[in-house]
């Protein structure tokens, strides 16, 4: 398989890049069940909801998750559900008891 055009490649960086923290992380295996809106995912995740809110800005900049209002509120998905086998990838890579 060819490595890809650098343009590819640094697309691909920029995604490996918001993925790189444990908060957005959380947040993406969370999404990987569906649409959740902020609050469900302080609720799942445990974080405040600043934090969430600032982890859902980078995440949406790297094209990783989109969102749709409604009335007064922001449902959030992921923008690919390849992003879900991506970050449960990573997280089974290092652990003995893979997650399914």
């Amino acid at each position: 398989m060819a490595a890809g055009t650098s343009h590819e490649l640094a697309a691909a960086v920029e995604v490996m890049k918001a993925l790189a923290s444990t908060a957005r992380l959380a947040i993406v295996l969370e999404l990987a069940g569906g649409p959740l809106r902020v609050h469900e995912l302080v609720r799942a995740t445990g974080m405040p909801q600043p934090r969430v809110s600032q982890e859902l800005r980078v995440l949406r900049g790297a094209g990783i998750v989109r969102g749709a209002r409604t009335g007064r509120e922001i449902a959030y998905t992921l923008t690919d559900h390849h992003l879900a086998h991506i970050a449960r990838d990573a997280l089974n890579h290092g652990n003995p008891t893979p997650l399914t």
